[in-house]
């Protein structure tokens, strides 16, 4: 989603930092090479920069469908929540809280997964897979609704979710092993976003946290980094065409519908876990495709 505060498009203000850090992180590996991290490569990266360029421009449609259902929920809020210092960490919590179970929900949701499985599509790992994102994310407006409903003003909900979303973008780099033990404890870091994007077993489904680790830790998704990260999906896509990395899951999504046996298996395809079928009922792990 553009984010837009007092008509300042913060996404747009953040690019030459997404810049700078990116080439900061390049020279780094160029100057002081690991031969365990994958680094960069021009198709991939070339990719996961067009796929966010792409969803600067998709998402202006999406994001205005937000504003609108915010704004209209936040109408119908009982009261409405003021600007101050405890409103706005008070929110910063709450936002995380709720953007910890949307997380979730774009892997438990197959329909939803085939929006987010855009993000976990590149098999590196480093800034320029914080700009892979998805061209299709209206699915997630339901997600910002009971902050509004609560009264939390349309401005202060987006401009939260600005500040979590930069916050994200440092987390995904190798170049940083782990923190200082209060803060992995608390704080999402570049190690527990590096579980989260990896494809091993033991790591599917795991870390959806945005600032806060702590969620993961309360609701049991939570996996410290152990063995060395397989990035991407359980089957990759092979493909660095754009169009195919949007909208391959759709595509699979729409073959399994035609396919099935009745509507019970239809709706199953679609509101399921991505793995799901009929002849295995229990929901596969969500990175998958």
């Amino acid at each position: 989603m553009r984010l837009v505060i007092d008509g300042i498009d913060l996404t747009t203000l953040a690019i030459p930092f997404y810049v700078l850090f990116m080439a900061l992180e390049l020279l780094s590996l160029r100057f002081f090479p690991d031969p365990v991290e994958q680094g960069y490569t021009v198709k991939d990266t070339a990719t996961s920069l067009t796929m966010g360029i792409g969803s600067i421009v998709c998402n202006l449609g999406w994001g205005l469908v937000t504003v609108a259902a915010v704004a209209g929920v936040h109408a119908l809020a009982p009261w409405h929540i003021a600007s101050s210092l405890t409103g706005w960490l008070v929110l910063f919590v709450a936002y995380d809280f709720f953007y910890y179970w949307e997380h979730r929900a774009n892997h438990r949701v197959r329909i939803l997964w085939a929006s987010h499985v855009v993000h976990h599509s590149s098999r590196h790992y480093n800034l320029s897979t914080a700009l892979r994102q998805t061209w299709t994310g209206v699915g997630n407006t339901i997600f910002l609704l009971p902050l509004a409903l609560v009264g939390f003003p349309s401005y202060m909900i987006f401009a939260t979710a600005a500040m979590n979303l930069l916050y994200q973008f440092w987390i995904h780099t190798e170049r940083i092993a782990t923190m200082w033990r209060p803060i992995e404890f608390v704080m999402n870091t570049p190690s527990h976003h590096r579980v989260h994007h990896g494809s091993n077993q033991g790591y599917l489904d795991k870390n959806y946290g945005g600032v806060f680790i702590v969620f993961d830790r309360l609701f049991r998704s939570f996996e410290p980094e152990g063995e060395p990260v397989e990035y991407g999906l359980t089957k990759n896509i092979g493909t660095f065409n754009p169009l195919r990395v949007a909208a391959h899951e759709y595509a699979a999504i729409a073959r399994d519908v035609r396919g099935a046996a009745g509507w019970r298996a239809r709706f199953g395809y679609v509101l399921r876990g991505p793995g799901w079928s009929p002849a295995s009922p229990v929901p596969a792990t969500a990175v998958t495709v």
